[in-house]
């Protein structure tokens, strides 16, 4: 898995801009959360779909990134979580043990 990490507020632009021509996916990580690390690990062990780019956002330390997120693609926040951006908007979210690559394939290609 290539990661993007989600680092700053101006990459949320970016990511609603590239969705128009690429899904993007971003993970919320909780570092002190076992069920996080969890379904990090298994992403991790899937195959990521070429046609869409991953990010990574650590919400610990990026707590404001991840609220901003919440507002911006009106998304409930919680801690691990997947979201699927296209054109500009949140199309799925899952998260928990809930979280699978196939579920995320399956909305990239929609």
């Amino acid at each position: 898995m290539n990661w993007i990490q989600l680092t700053g507020m101006n990459q949320l632009e970016e990511i609603k801009e590239k969705s128009r021509q690429k899904p993007q996916v971003i993970f919320k990580h909780s570092s002190r959360c076992s069920i996080s690390s969890m379904a990090k690990g298994r992403l991790e062990r899937s195959t990521a779909p070429n046609d869409a780019e991953f990010y990574f956002l650590d919400l610990i330390t990026y707590r404001d990134i991840s609220n901003r997120i919440a507002k911006d693609f009106h998304v409930y926040h919680e801690s691990p979580q997947i979201i699927v951006i296209k054109n500009g908007e949140c199309v799925y979210d899952e998260s928990h043990g809930s979280i699978t690559m196939d579920d995320i394939k399956e909305q990239v290609m929609a």
